[in-house]
């Protein structure tokens, strides 16, 4: 069989190795691990090194490149949201290899992140701290609310988290936000049209909707909207099936948004859904195994759980699941390792984290979306307290 000189090293290209095959590139953040099986044919010489190079063309290999000895190498460096491939070179003493053929496309990722706003009772707070939602950690601060205070609500697309509402000495219609890969203080993005605390929130990739939960004259069924990437005052939405609206939590798929637990009031099973890309009123969906409220809620793009709350007189461990294209009732998913309420919820397409609970929980627990099973412990949250906003890049209404 012919060798090759590919221009890198060498004299005499009849002595290169052959091409390595089999290029398999797993992304990372901001990096490519570029998996190969060197040439059983290595020319005149042992092998001496390898080098992979990728293009985001599809002909320029120029992007990136790294060297090493062995299956895999890291080409680092990359563009974040960029699409590439890659192609790998075996060198030995007389010169280099033809280039593999191309790997199928590979696009870097930031790895999802977790952010967690505000809360603390009785006291208020102004913190933001944030998470790797797919590693084990603690919490690390990220920035700081315009304004200190609890009970508000929160939405995001994978790139900007929305932070409705709220309470210090006074309701709020605040909505500000925050760029979730970049650390650092809120921005105004405009008001809601009253005042307002205890809502919940779910968003698609391009839409938050907001229920408003708690007005100055008491719970209401309004439901508001905003577009993500844009700033302004919200847009009314539809109501929810009650007016004692309040205190629940709130999750999506790409196309519904689930809310549940709300009630002002009392205890209530009630699971309500509604088109996030439409406007319009929200529709029955089933019931909760367990009636309560101050729930927390996680979902990827197929199925949501709701985490914990009170009910019966007392905080409960209990999580319920559904698959959020179809309506019925949820399902037992198991249970969260302390009783809690009040905790608040981020997720990746795999994995959901809770923070935070009643009587200064300073504990995170995650759980694997599509299993069921108990929550296992995440890390030390930071901030502990209860009654947070919660987004992340990467929940069921962005997959």
């Amino acid at each position: 069989m012919p060798r090759y000189n590919g221009g890198f090293i060498g004299t005499d290209g009849l002595d290169a190795p052959d091409p390595p095959t089999n290029v398999t590139p797993t992304a990372g953040n901001a990096q490519v691990s570029v998996a190969f099986t060197a040439p059983t044919d290595t020319g005149t010489s042992a092998i001496t090194g390898f080098v992979a190079q990728v293009s985001s063309s599809g002909d320029d290999y120029s992007a990136g490149s790294n060297t090493g000895s062995s299956s895999p190498i890291v080409v680092s460096s990359l563009s974040n949201g960029t699409s590439y491939t890659a192609k790998v070179w075996a060198i030995n003493a007389y010169g280099t290899s033809a280039p593999s053929d191309a790997s199928s496309s590979f696009t870097p990722v930031q790895p999802p992140r977790g952010l967690f706003a505000g809360g603390v009772v009785p006291s208020f707070t102004n913190k933001i701290e944030y998470i790797e939602i797919s590693t084990t950690g603690n919490s690390s601060d990220f920035g700081d609310l315009s304004l200190a205070r609890r009970w508000l609500a929160g939405a995001s697309s994978s790139t900007r988290a929305v932070w409705f509402s709220g309470k210090t000495s006074a309701l709020q219609n605040i909505i500000e936000y925050s760029t979730i890969f970049s650390l650092g203080n809120t921005t105004d993005f405009g008001d809601l049209s009253v005042i307002c605390q205890l809502g919940e929130a779910c968003s698609s990739s391009t839409r938050a909707v907001h229920g408003l939960g708690l007005t100055g004259s008491g719970a209401v069924n309004t439901l508001e909207y905003v577009t993500i990437s844009s700033t302004g005052d919200s847009t009314d939405f539809g109501d929810f099936t009650s007016t004692d609206s309040a205190r629940g939590s709130g999750s999506s798929s790409t196309t519904r948004g689930i809310f549940t637990g709300l009630s002002n009031s009392a205890e209530t099973n009630k699971i309500e859904y509604i088109t996030i890309a439409s406007t319009g009123n929200a529709t029955d969906f089933g019931d909760l195994t367990v009636s309560r409220y101050a729930t927390a809620s996680t979902a990827n793009s197929t199925r949501s759980v709701t985490i914990g709350g009170l009910g019966g007189g007392s905080y409960r461990n209990e999580m319920d699941y559904i698959t959020i294209a179809s309506t019925g009732n949820a399902t037992d998913f198991g249970d969260q390792d302390i009783n809690g309420g009040w905790r608040a919820g981020v997720a990746s397409s795999t994995r959901g984290v809770v923070a935070g609970a009643n009587g200064y929980i300073y504990n995170m627990d995650y759980i694997t979306i599509a299993s069921a099973g108990n929550s296992t412990d995440f890390g030390s949250f930071s901030n502990g307290g209860e009654s947070y906003g919660s987004a992340s890049s990467a929940h069921g209404g962005l997959s």
